[in-house]
Formats: C-alpha cells, structure tokens, sequence
C-alpha cells in the first residue's frame, strides 16, 4: 500500500540495479572478485611467479633459521649454509630467464643430450662412482663432486624423461593405440632410467615414476596399458624396497616410530615433536629447539618440521597453500595451451613438483615413510633449486603462449624490460599449426600414421586403433 496519493510504495522490493557495481556483484557472489581476476589473459602467468617467489623467499627466511646453529658449531659463521642457499639462488635467475627464454624447439632439441647426460651420470655412479668423485650419503651415492660443485644426475634425469618422453610420444602418438610403438623405445628406456635412478635413490624414482605416469595419461593410452604399467611400476618399487635393507627399516619404523625412537626412527620422532610444538602461531622465528643438534637435515629435508615449530600451524598452511596455487596454475597452463608439447612437459612438471612437496611434507608428518626427497624452493641444496627455477620459467613461458595470454602481449606489444631481457613474444593462437608434420606426429604426419596402422588411405573412415581411453 501507499502512503498517501502521492507517496511511495512502502512494501515493494528494491529493484536490482541494471548495470551492477563491484560492491553489488561482490555481495551477491563473494567470489566474484577472483573468479574476475581469473579470467584475466595473464593469470597463470602471475600465479606461477607470485607462488614461486614467495616460497623462495619462504625458503631463504628457513633456511637462514634452520641451519644457523649448525653452521656456527662447524664454521664460526651462522650464515655459511645460507650464504650457499642464497649462492644457488642467484645462479637459478639466470636458469629461471632461460628457461622463460628458450622456445619449444630447443626443448626439444634439449630432451636427447639431457637423458643421455643423465644417463651416463646415473650408470658411471652405480658402477665406479669413487673414481668420478661421488659422493656417499647414507650408504648410497647421490651426488657427483665437479670441483667445487656437486651435481645430483637424479634431477637432470627427471627433466631429461620429461622432454625426451613428451617428444616421443608427440612423435607417435598417431599410434599408441599399438601396444609395440607404445613399447619401442619409451617402456625400455624409462625402465632403465628408473633401475639406474631406483638403485640409489627410491624417493627420486617415484618422482620419475610420477612422471612417466603423468606423459602417459596426459597423452591418452588406453586405460588398460595404464593399468598394466602401474602394476608393474609397483612391483619394481616394491622389489627396491626389500633388496636394500635400510629401506625395510623406514618401512617398520614408519608404522610407530615412537618403538624404536633411539634407532630408526630418531628423526621421523624428532620431525614430530618439532611440528607438534610450535602449536598454531609457532614458537617464533628463530626460535625453535629441535635445530640446536636433535633434529637431523633440518635444514634439507626436514625443514618443513622447523617451519611447523617455527611458524606454526599457520606458517604450514601458507606453505601447502602456495604449494596449492602453483599446482593449480600450472595444471591451469596444460588445460589451455593449444601446444600438445607443452601441454605434456606442463602438465608432466607440475605433477612432479607438487608430488615431491607431498611426499616431503608427508613424510616429515609420519605419513608417508622417510624418501630424503627435498621441498622444492625451500629445502636446502643447489641443483634441486636451480633446476626448479628453470621449470618455473619453462611454465611461465609455456603460460605466456596461452591463446588469450598471447593475443593480449601481441596486442600490447614488447616491453622496454621483454626487450632488454630478450623474451620474445609467444606464437600467436593458430601458428602452432604451422610447424613441420614430423614434429607433430611422425614422418608423413597424423595421417599417414593413422593410414598406416588402419590399412586404408589419409582421409577414409576406418576408424584408427588410436583412439582414446576404452
């Protein structure tokens, strides 16, 4: 009703406004301001390198606090450990420009002579690994000493099985519907990377494991072969594990840790009872108790249990949160690429390094058994740094030649800081198509692989063996 001849209607509802504000949109979807921010061209872009760097500088901030009573007792300097840390940092700018730099071609120029490299690190270093200055840790040689350097093979095999398996199963993947090109030479040559990996390093060969899983499933086998090498992939896990003896040990003493406390299970305790003390704030900066000498590789691969005490339950969070959006942005980038290779290599790398934070940070909780595998960007340890920096700038590249991200940089044109650097701008929404048919499927292209294997000519309707998941 009114309130007079010429008053007001009082009970009828406010009218929504034709062209809404920020402030309506906002109040009607809470989540209208990132969903916003998400559309835009350069998100995952932004994603990579705002997760990336913050945990870098999470990193540096633990490592400093984690190894500064360690490096005082053995060298009279509290910042020897992060003089290194930050050392490698530095190196890995360079590794990180480059890997935004280089262009799909010389990945794939890149994938032969790093698994081969790698290879012959990893072989050299199972069988005469003295006389190439290996270096033993924990009974088991991991990392090659090059003068002043030390090289982990294990981390250049995991990139070398990236790029090296995406442009092999670009090259045939008219075909791998068929059980023998599906074989020849991909099965072999990553069952010797992963013996020669596995040999020493269990927690690096799951990685590689991961990898080899993630090419196939991203490139669309069928849900059988996938099956059937997982199954095999866990029977050899399974056979490393009980032919070295240490390894049953972290199994046994993965399940109570708290039983044999003063043996195996020493650092798992320790790990433990510096989460479960720092509470929901943390004990402060610097002011954790398990560094002063209890806690083992406190600055390496158990630096998330000095950050649990340290920072807290909430220091934690933000961890596996930034974690969470590298992971997503990087997923992000292999959903929306039109490149089949970077859609392999993206979504291949992303899984590696989101894989190898869980396991870390679930093995510091006791939930998973001990691997010695580092955090990425923050555990101590210069090759693992310095080549996740070069990853991330292989994504961030791969995130610039999004279709929309690239017509926006082609639209706005080089930058005074892309031209000084020397970034080029990414191929624009189409131009992939134009590239030679052998690096898109074999000799002859698609079509004359697809005719190959169905007996009948390009272009007729006999459907080929290489279709999708059955």
């Amino acid at each position: 009703m009114s309130s007079g001849a010429g008053g007001a209607v009082a009970d009828r509802p406010a009218e929504t406004p034709a062209n809404p504000t920020v402030a309506d949109r906002a109040a009607i979807n809470p989540f209208a301001a990132l969903q916003g921010l998400l559309r835009r061209p350069m998100s995952s872009y932004y994603l990579l390198l705002a997760s990336s760097g913050l945990l870098l500088a999470i990193g540096l901030a633990m490592v400093l606090s984690a190894s500064s009573i360690d490096s005082f007792r053995t060298s009279g300097s509290a910042f020897t450990e992060f003089s290194k840390q930050a050392m490698w940092a530095a190196i890995g700018l360079p590794a990180f420009w480059l890997g935004l730099r280089l262009r799909v071609r010389a990945y794939e120029l890149l994938a032969y002579p790093l698994l081969l490299v790698s290879a012959a690190m990893l072989a050299l270093l199972w069988l005469v690994p003295e006389t190439i200055g290996g270096i033993r840790v924990n009974g088991a040689y991991l990392w090659i000493k090059l003068g002043s350097i030390q090289l982990q093979p294990a981390e250049l095999a995991k990139l070398g099985l990236v790029l090296w398996g995406a442009a092999t199963l670009l090259h045939k993947r008219a075909l791998l519907g068929v059980w023998k090109h599906l074989a020849v030479p991909l099965l072999p040559v990553s069952g010797v990377m992963l013996l020669l990996v596995g040999h020493n390093d269990l927690g690096s060969m799951l990685l590689l494991l991961i990898v080899l899983l993630t090419l196939l499933w991203v490139s669309g086998v069928r849900f059988r072969v996938f099956g059937g090498l997982l199954a095999v992939g866990m029977v050899g896990v399974v056979a490393l594990i009980f032919g070295k003896g240490y390894r049953m040990d972290r199994i046994t003493s993965f399940t109570d840790p708290f039983a044999v406390a003063d043996d195996e299970g020493y650092q798992a305790v320790h790990g433990l009872l510096a989460l479960g003390s720092g509470g929901w704030w943390g004990l402060g900066l610097g002011q954790g108790r398990e560094k002063w000498g209890y806690l083992p590789e406190e600055h390496n691969d158990f630096i998330f249990a000095v950050i649990g005490e340290e920072l807290g339950v909430i220091g934690c969070f933000v961890v596996i949160l930034l974690f969470g959006v590298l992971t997503y942005a990087g997923l992000r980038v292999a959903r929306r690429v039109e490149d089949p290779f970077r859609r392999l290599v993206a979504a291949s790398c992303t899984l590696w390094l989101a894989g190898q934070a869980l396991i870390n940070m679930g093995a510091v909780a006791n939930l998973v058994p001990i691997t010695g595998v580092p955090l990425p960007l923050i555990s101590a340890g210069g090759s693992s740094l310095v080549l996740t920096m070069f990853i991330v700038g292989m994504l961030a590249s791969f995130a610039r030649a999004e279709p929309d991200a690239a017509a926006a940089l082609h639209a706005r044109g080089r930058t005074w800081w892309s031209k000084m650097w020397g970034i080029p701008l990414p191929p624009l929404p189409g131009e992939q198509a134009a590239r030679p048919p052998r690096q898109r499927g074999g000799r002859g292209g698609p079509a004359r692989n697809r005719a190959k294997s169905t007996g009948g000519p390009p272009g007729s309707s006999t459907k080929s063996r290489s279709g999708g998941r059955r």
